[in-house]
């Protein structure tokens, strides 16, 4: 559905990603995990149109869109839900909800009002504030307005970065089952980028470790759980010593 090749990306003088490659599954949840400063953020960015790779290729469902920019991403199906929820928070929960759909409101208003339900009966939470300033709402509720603002966009790719941070581990478990829901569910397509490299690999299908600008491990969520060099990396467990067989 989605194929990168050779991605490099700058920001000024800084070789910020160096040669990324991987390809995007329809209805899977892919997961890219990594340390603050490897990369993550500019690489959803680069996808989304945002920032323009200097080389390589970006192809969604066998064409180049490399260089369409923001608006083309979007209309394309492509949509990222940034870093900080970044919701207006002067905006009733309603309108900021109504906001992801600001390019398909005119030429399909029955469908945007009919997702815009769906979305409300996702996120039962949000109900009984609808009217309420986004600025208002708690942390959890933010990322859950900014992932149903995504929604609201009818994407094809819904890209998410880091939307556990600053969150409480049980509101994390909640978003985290949301997308797995959405995946399961609603056969949507997922691109999570995480520093909670637990948490997003226990709702992933594949996952890959990026570091200093470059995929450095690839495979299924679960091969990556158990993957000595990532327990060490992240979870704090030192890589077992190998067995020395004593002499008879």
């Amino acid at each position: 559905m989605l194929k990168v090749e050779n991605l490099h990306t700058y920001h000024g003088h800084l070789h910020v990603l160096e040669g990324i490659n991987f390809e995007l599954l329809e209805g899977e949840l892919l997961s890219i995990v990594g340390s603050n400063g490897a990369g993550k953020s500019t690489l959803l960015g680069t996808l989304a149109g945002v920032y323009t790779p200097t080389e390589g290729k970006i192809e969604y469902k066998g064409f180049n869109i490399t260089r369409d920019g923001v608006q083309r991403t979007v209309a394309k199906g492509i949509c990222l839900v940034p870093e900080r929820r970044q919701i207006f928070s002067s905006l009733s929960v309603k309108d900021n909800l109504m906001l992801g759909s600001y390019h398909r409101y005119k030429k399909d208003k029955k469908t945007v009002l009919r997702d815009y339900e769906e979305i409300v009966e996702l996120f039962p939470r949000l109900k009984q504030m609808l009217n309420r300033p986004g600025g208002l709402l708690s942390g959890g509720e933010q990322q859950m307005v900014a992932i149903g603002r995504g929604l609201m966009a009818n994407p094809k790719v819904l890209m998410l970065d880091e939307p556990s941070l600053g969150l409480a581990p049980l509101i994390v478990k909640d978003i985290m089952n949301i997308l797995r829901k959405l995946c399961d569910e609603r056969g949507a397509t997922i691109i999570l980028v995480e520093q909670n490299v637990k948490a997003a690999l226990k709702v992933a299908d594949r996952a890959c470790v990026l570091a200093h600008g470059q995929m450095t491990i690839s495979g299924t969520a679960q091969e990556l759980l158990n993957d000595s060099k990532v327990q060490e990396a992240y979870f704090g467990k030192p890589q077992k010593e190998p067995t020395v067989l004593a002499k008879v």
